[in-house]
C-alpha cells in the first residue's frame, strides 16, 4: 500500500468494535499523508557535504519481479500433490517395518527435503513409538555410530531429552573416541551433525565436535573417491544442518537425494512439487511487496540508502517459509526494508543533531514532530509510522491487543542504538567490547523483527508472553547475539571503509592487543556457546510457543546463511544472488528416477 493515503487528524478514535467492547486509542494511530511534502528537497539531498557510500543497485528490479510467473500452483499440480503426501503419510505411519531405525532415516530425509511440515503429527507419533519401543527393550548401546548419532539428533531436535552419554560407548579407555571411527565416513558426519544440538557443559558433544570435524577435514583433504560423499561432507564442514536455513537446505538436498541409487521416488517427486508450489506463493508474496516498496518512494527518493527489498523478502522467508505465514513473510519484508533504510540514515548521512531529532520523534511518536524533522527525514518517518500503525490495527482487529507501546519500544530501543553508534562514529571512540556488545545485540535489530514477528504470528497472544516480550526474553537476546557477531564478520570490512571502527572485531582486537585470527577465533566461540544456550532454550518452560521459538531459531540461521561469505544484505554476492535465484525465482527442475 502506498504512503499517499488521506490525513486522518482526529487523534482519538474507533478502533475496533467487537460487539461487547468498543476500543479506543487514544493518540496519532493514523495514516498520514505525504503529498503536501516538497519531495523535490529530498532529491537535492546529495549536494549537502555528507557522508554517502556506494552501494550497487538492486538485481532485483520492480519490473524483473513482476514479471516473475511460477505455473505449479494450478489445479493439476495440487492434486497431484495431495496424492503425493497421502503416499508418504502411509510410508510414516506403516508399522510393519521392522527396523525401527530406518524410519529415523525416512524421518531425517523428509526433513531434509522440505516436506516435515505437512506430517508433524506423523513425525512425533513415530519418534514417540521409537522412544517407547527402545526404552521397553532397555537398550543401551547401537549397532553403528550413524546410529546413535543420527538418534541423538533427531529426538534433541524434537524435544526429547536424550543425553549426550549415548556416545560413551564409542569411546576408548583414556577417554577418547576411539580411532578405528575415523574410517567410517557416514558415521564421522552424523556425528559432526549431532554435536551442534548440544548444551552448555556438555563436555562429550564438544570433543565429538572438534574429533569429527578434524578427521573430516582430513578426508575432504585426501579428496574422498566417493564423489557424492564427498560433496555431503564438504557441505556439512561450511554449515552444519542446524545451523542452515531449511528452505535453502531443501533446495540444495533434493539434488543431492536424486542423485542415490536408493532414492525413493515418491519423497523424491512429492520433494520437488512442492518446493515450487511453495515458490508460487512465495512469488506471488515478493510482488505484492515490490508494488508496497514502490509505493513508499524510499528507494527513489533517499538514493543514499539501500535498495534491497529482495534481500529484505529473504528475511522474512527465512523466518517463515510455510505458505499460512503469508502475512508474516510480508510484515517483516516491510520491517526490514525500513530497517535498512533508517540504518543508512544513521550510518551514513543524518548529522547528529538530526539523528537526535529523529530518534525523540520515534520516542513520542506523535505526528506534530515531523515539523522538526528535515524533509528527507519526513519520508522516513512517515513511511514507519504509517506501517507500524497498520499493523498495530490489523493486531487489534484480529486479537483485541494494542501492540504500539511493544512495537514503538522496540523501535525506540533501536534507534537510541543507532544513535550511540553514530556517536561513537562522529566522535572517533572505540567502546570497550563488553559495551560494544551490549549495545550491538539491540542495534542489529534481531528484537525489533522478532516482535513484530510475535503479533503477526497466527497464534493466542498471552498476558504471560508479552510480560517476557516486554523484558527482553533470552528468545530476543541470543539469536540477536548470533546475528549481531555474524554480521560483524560479513560487514567489517565494509563498515571500516566508511568510517565505522566499532564492531565486535576492531573492540576486541583492541582491548586485549590481539591478531585479528585471534579474535575472530575468539568470536566462533562466543557464536558456538551462544548456540549452545538457543538450544537449551526450546527445552525450557516459557510463555512462547513453539511456533515462535522456531522464529527465533531460524533468525539465527538467517544470520549464518546471510553472513557465510561476506555481507549477503548489503553487498550481495554471487553465492547469495544465487541462493535467491534458485529459492524464490527458479524452480526445480522435474526429474523421473
Amino acid at each position: 500500500m502506498a504512503l499517499l493515503n488521506s490525513f486522518v487528524p482526529n487523534p482519538s478514535f474507533v478502533l475496533y468494535n467487537s460487539g461487547k467492547h468498543t476500543k479506543h486509542f487514544q493518540g496519532p494511530l493514523c495514516r498520514y499523508s505525504t503529498s503536501h511534502l516538497r519531495c523535490s528537497a529530498v532529491t537535492e539531498v546529495t549536494t549537502d557535504r555528507r557522508n554517502t557510500t556506494h552501494y550497487e543497485p538492486t538485481l532485483w528490479t520492480y519490473e524483473f519481479l513482476q514479471s516473475l510467473k511460477n505455473d505449479y500452483a494450478d489445479v493439476k499440480n495440487k492434486d497431484i500433490v495431495t496424492k503425493l503426501r497421502e503416499d508418504v503419510r502411509r510410508i510414516i505411519k506403516d508399522e510393519n517395518e521392522a527396523e525401527l531405525f530406518t524410519k529415523l532415516e525416512l524421518i531425517d530425509d523428509i526433513q531434509r527435503l522440505g516436506l516435515s511440515y505437512h506430517f508433524e503429527k506423523e513425525i512425533q507419533e513415530t519418534l514417540h513409538r521409537f522412544v517407547s519401543l527402545e526404552k521397553s527393550f532397555g537398550t543401551t548401546s547401537y549397532r553403528s555410530l550413524h546410529e546413535a548419532a543420527l538418534t541423538f539428533r533427531l529426538l534433541r531436535q524434537h524435544g526429547y531429552d536424550v543425553s549426550q552419554d549415548i556416545f560413551e560407548s564409542f569411546k576408548d579407555d583414556k577417554g577418547g573416541f576411539k580411532s578405528h571411527l575415523t574410517k567410517d565416513v557416514k558415521g564421522m558426519l552424523s556425528l559432526y551433525e549431532a554435536s551442534f544440538l548440544g548444551f552448555e557443559g556438555e563436555h562429550i558433544l564438544d570433543e565429538a565436535k572438534s574429533f569429527a570435524r578434524t578427521h573430516l577435514k582430513q578426508q575432504v583433504k585426501e579428496n574422498l573417491s566417493n564423489k557424492t560423499q564427498l560433496e555431503e561432507v564438504s557441505h556439512s564442514l561450511e554449515l552444519p544442518i542446524h545451523h542452515r536455513i531449511p528452505r535453502l537446505e531443501a533446495r540444495w538436498y533434493i539434488e543431492a537425494y536424486g542423485k542415490r541409487d536408493n532414492a525413493n521416488p515418491v519423497l523424491l517427486e512429492a520433494a520437488q512439487l512442492d518446493f515450487n508450489m511453495v515458490q508460487s506463493v512465495l512469488q506471488r508474496d515478493v510482488q505484492e511487496m515490490s508494488r508496497w516498496w514502490k509505493g513508499t518512494g524510499l528507494a527513489a527518493k533517499l538514493t543514499f540508502s539501500r535498495d534491497r527489498l529482495m534481500e529484505s523478502f529473504f528475511w522474512g522467508s527465512s523466518l517463515a517459509f510455510e505458505p499460512q505465514f503469508s502475512n508474516l513473510r510480508k510484515g517483516l519484508t516491510k520491517v526490514t526494508s525500513l530497517i535498512n533504510t533508517i540504518d543508512d540514515v544513521y550510518d551514513i548521512y543524518g548529522t547528529l543533531d538530526e539523528l537526535e531529532l529523529f530518534t525523540s520523534a520515534v520516542e513520542r511518536w506523535d505526528i506534530k514532530t515531523l515539523e522538526t524533522l528535515p524533509e528527507y527525514m519526513k519520508i522516513c518517518f512517515l513511511a514507519l509510522y504509517n506501517t507500524v500503525n497498520d499493523m498495530v490495527y490489523d493486531a487489534l482487529i484480529e486479537h483485541g491487543i494494542d501492540a504500539l507501546p511493544y512495537l514503538t519500544t522496540a523501535w525506540t530501543d533501536l534507534l537510541k542504538a543507532f544513535l550511540q553508534e553514530a556517536k561513537w562514529q562522529h566522535g572517533k571512540q572505540l567502546p570497550s567490547f563488553d559495551g560494544y556488545l551490549k549495545n550491538a545485540w539491540v542495534s542489529v535489530s534481531g528484537t525489533v523483527i522478532l516482535v513484530h514477528a510475535y503479533f503477526l504470528l497466527n497464534h493466542k497472544i498471552t498476558k504471560e508472553a508479552l510480560e517476557s516480550l516486554q523484558n527482553r526474553h533470552h528468545l530476543f537476546r541470543l539469536p540477536s547475539i548470533i546475528f549481531r557477531l555474524r554480521n560483524d564478520f560479513g560487514s567489517s570490512k565494509a563498515e571500516l571503509e566508511r568510517g565505522e571502527e566499532a564492531n565486535s572485531l576492531m573492540c576486541y582486537m583492541r582491548e586485549t592487543g590481539t591478531t585479528e585470527e585471534y579474535a575472530r577465533e575468539h568470536i566462533r566461540s562466543m557464536i558456538d556457546e551462544t548456540w549452545k544456550k538457543m538450544n537449551k532454550e526450546q527445552f525450557i518452560d516459557s510463555p512462547f510457543t513453539k511456533s515462535f521459538k522456531d522464529r527465533a531459531i531460524n533468525l539465527g540461521r538467517f544470520s549464518e546463511c546471510t553472513y557465510l561469505t561476506g555481507d549477503g544484505n548489503s553487498a550481495p554476492d554471487k553465492r547469495h544472488q544465487n541462493e535467491i535465484r534458485s529459492w524464490i525465482v527458479e524452480p526445480v527442475p522435474l526429474r523421473n528416477i
